[in-house]
């Protein structure tokens, strides 16, 4: 065993008693004899990637503590080249048998896997030589007590809203942080701290009607940057209470607004349909459709990496390749694909540094709040949430499960469920009328509530 593995290997468990930053060179030191040994068994090109995160989740439920459980794991994971052939292995132990015993499987299996042209390393000049600190870490201390506190009082506001609440499903606070490093044999090795804090609550109201449940949540870098959680909890009953009284409706066809938390959903759908291993499969209803029209042309569908502070930010990609912000939809025209290198090479194109996916997803937001596309559509149906997975990727069919509010004149007439949506993402894209300006979602991916032009709502 190389004597750096022995030396620099760290146990199972996060220190608490040493510094991020020492944290963060001990596990690139073990990233660096990951590739060390790749290179002394053999193999011609080597990456590997390696995380360790530690955190805390609390959970109450009707007043009282219920599950507390403190998380330290370990991510470790290898991919070696012989020529072009590729083996890939990983461990959660981060002791120096287990690391030199992974390396040993990658190799193993690279050396009796067919040789594919396209694999490799992302090319050596696009990686991120410098990459920029996007203040990504930020540490909250909380014990037990405290963030015990913070549920109750959260779930404690949920519940005394309305005398309707009639039972809850609990009040979960979770916060971890922890460290990435990703290295290749470009002689590139870069990493970064991280941290991500939320607080959530989901209740049950309960009238002559029946029963219904819903929740609400906010997540953030900064524990400080939460929302209380007196609101928290006070969302959550608000919406719940507006389910009750739902009903189905007739088979019918009408225009629909997707509020934001189920519009992302489509632009989910959009990444999925333009992501590299989808198109040179030709599983993708949007093959061949770069330069096309695929929105009408207000739509203007932006990623920004390298947002500070962002849920979806990072330096550099899955391969480190250096993240920048781009345009996918401008003018309503599809401006780019979704690939990592080896999708690229199949395409015959480059890496768009997407290589485990799509950072900070948004759609630019029109001038009407969700009241304003209401007023704008007239009468239609109005999703709240969304049931089942009948997405076709391949056509773009869509035909899913749904509840929400039927609106009339503008208005909210009542609550419905039980009721099924069906169109085409292809035709659903667009017929886009317009996006809202209540954009303001918890998560990576920003975008206001979607008014579409008629869908079939299939009911009773």
């Amino acid at each position: 065993m190389p004597k750096s593995a022995a030396s620099h290997a760290i146990s199972n468990d996060i220190s608490t008693d040493i510094s991020m930053t020492e944290q963060q060179a001990r596990i690139q030191q073990i990233v660096e004899d990951l590739l060390k040994i790749a290179k002394d068994m053999g193999a011609s090109a080597a990456e590997a990637g390696a995380s360790q995160d530690a955190g805390l989740a609390v959970n109450v439920r009707l007043g009282e503590l219920e599950t507390v459980e403190h998380t330290r794991d370990n991510s470790l994971g290898i991919s070696v080249y012989f020529g072009q052939r590729k083996g890939s292995a990983s461990t959660s132990d981060f002791s120096p048998q287990a690391i030199r015993e992974t390396v040993r499987a990658a190799c193993d299996i690279a050396r009796f896997t067919t040789e594919d042209p396209y694999a490799g390393l992302a090319e050596a000049e696009l990686m991120a030589r410098q990459p920029p600190d996007l203040d990504l870490y930020h540490p909250w201390s909380l014990d037990v007590a405290q963030a015990s506190a913070l549920c109750l009082e959260c779930e404690d506001a949920a519940r005394g809203h309305d005398s309707r609440i009639s039972n809850s499903e609990g009040a979960s606070l979770n916060s971890g942080s922890g460290v990435h490093i990703y290295g290749n044999s470009h002689g590139f090795i870069g990493g970064y701290p991280f941290s991500r804090h939320s607080l959530s609550c989901a209740v049950v109201a309960e009238d002559e009607s029946g029963m219904q449940r819903d929740y609400w949540y906010s997540v953030d870098r900064q524990g400080q940057g939460l929302d209380s959680p007196r609101q928290i909890g006070i969302t959550a009953a608000e919406r719940t209470l507006a389910r009750l009284g739902a009903r189905s409706l007739s088979t019918r066809q009408a225009p629909v607004i997707f509020r934001a938390e189920v519009a992302s959903g489509l632009l989910r759908s959009l990444t999925g349909a333009i992501s590299g291993g989808a198109l040179y499969r030709k599983a993708s209803f949007l093959l061949d459709h770069l330069g096309r029209p695929i929105f009408p042309e207000f739509v203007q569908i932006e990623e920004d990496p390298l947002q500070p502070r962002g849920l979806g930010s990072a330096p550099f990609d899955n391969e480190g390749v250096a993240t920048r912000a781009k345009a996918l939809v401008e003018g309503g025209v599809l401006q780019s694909y979704v690939l990592d290198s080896y999708a690229a090479r199949k395409l015959g194109m480059q890496t768009t540094a997407n290589a485990g996916g799509v950072h900070n997803l948004a759609i630019k937001s029109g001038e009407l709040d969700l009241a304003g596309l209401m007023r704008e559509m007239g009468t239609g149906l109005l999703v709240t949430e969304m049931m089942g997975q009948g997405v076709n990727r391949v056509t773009g069919d869509y035909s899913r499960g749904a509840a929400g509010f039927w609106v009339e004149n503008g208005e909210i007439a009542h609550p419905v469920e039980e009721i099924t949506i069906a169109g085409n993402l292809r035709d659903m894209y667009l017929n886009l009328i317009a996006v809202g300006s209540d954009n303001q979602l918890p998560g990576s991916t920003r975008t206001g509530s979607w008014l579409i032009g008629q869908m079939t709502i299939a009911g009773e």
